[in-house]
């Protein structure tokens, strides 16, 4: 009778660690494919730096070109708010200037 329960207890051990060594070997091969995945983003992000920053320059140029302008013409009927407008078209357009210059330094 003891002997029954010895085989029994030794099989149970001997499933658990089958299981445990299955359970961790699925979990490297995992890890690896979330790894190419992590490289392949990475590599698609970078090739996507370079457009995205001329784009955010070339609507900076456009907004900067509506802008002037607007300004021109609110200068040219003698509106008062002409220093105001000056200020947000100036605002705007060194924003993007600067947005596409870091993306450029922080993603590239």
């Amino acid at each position: 009778m003891n002997y029954s329960s010895d085989r029994f207890a030794k099989r149970r051990r001997n499933s658990w660690r089958w299981l445990l060594i299955g359970l961790l070997s699925t979990h490297r091969v995992q890890a690896q494919g979330g790894q190419n995945a992590i490289n392949a983003a990475t590599t698609e992000l970078q090739t996507m730096v370079d457009p995205v920053s001329n784009f955010i320059l070339v609507l900076g140029a456009i907004i900067g070109l509506i802008g002037g302008v607007r300004v021109f013409i609110k200068w040219n009927n003698g509106d008062q708010d002409v220093q105001k407008a000056i200020m947000g078209w100036f605002g705007s357009c060194l924003f993007l200037i600067i947005v596409g210059v870091v993306i450029k330094a922080f993603f590239g």
